[in-house]
């Protein structure tokens, strides 16, 4: 076994010219309020490792350009879509009328773990909370459905782009959904 050069890897990636060409995963992201502009890189950087179709940074959610975004983000935010809308609600609302189901990433009453999420259930729009209070309440209130990852220690989460790794590439890797061609 051996390490592959960087050379070997990007050969195997896509370029930036060529993304739209590749059919993204059907998953949308909101960011509703999240507060550390390091999270918003990282999140930056797994939507591109998981080909989602777009992210939505709403709220007081840090937005591009910023040098601290980028600098987590390694170009992510060239490849990934995004936009910033000051509401999550009306961007969540949207995409409910076009046939998405709106997923939050949180602890509530009804929620599923992460797994018994169906392929039926795609496309989706997965929402991410605030690092403190989570995703607000008017997001909980038209949610479809409420997922969340099994803590088996003390704590009772997880930092929110860790959340938001382990969440997009379970549905990605469950469902087998790819970008070929």
């Amino acid at each position: 076994m051996r390490k592959l050069t960087h050379a070997e890897i990007k050969s195997q990636r896509k370029e930036i010219a060529e993304l739209d060409e590749y059919k993204r995963n059907p998953i949308y992201v909101i960011c509703d309020n999240i507060r550390s502009i390091f999270n918003v890189g990282s999140i930056f950087r797994t939507s591109d490792g998981a080909f989602i179709e777009k992210l939505y940074l709403t709220g007081y959610t840090p937005y591009p350009p910023r040098k601290e975004i980028d600098k987590v983000a390694l170009g992510a935010t060239l490849s990934v879509p995004w936009e910033y809308h000051k509401n999550p609600v009306d961007i969540a609302m949207d995409l409910k009328l076009k046939g998405i189901k709106i997923c939050v990433l949180e602890i509530t009453n009804e929620s599923n773990h992460l797994w018994n999420i169906s392929k039926e259930d795609f496309p989706l729009c997965l929402v991410l909370g605030n690092e403190i209070t989570g995703v607000s309440k008017e997001i909980l209130d038209i949610a479809d459905v409420s997922i969340e990852i099994p803590m088996l220690g003390m704590k009772q989460s997880l930092n929110v782009s860790v959340s938001y790794g382990i969440a997009v590439y379970e549905l990605v890797r469950k469902f087998n959904f790819n970008s070929q061609k």
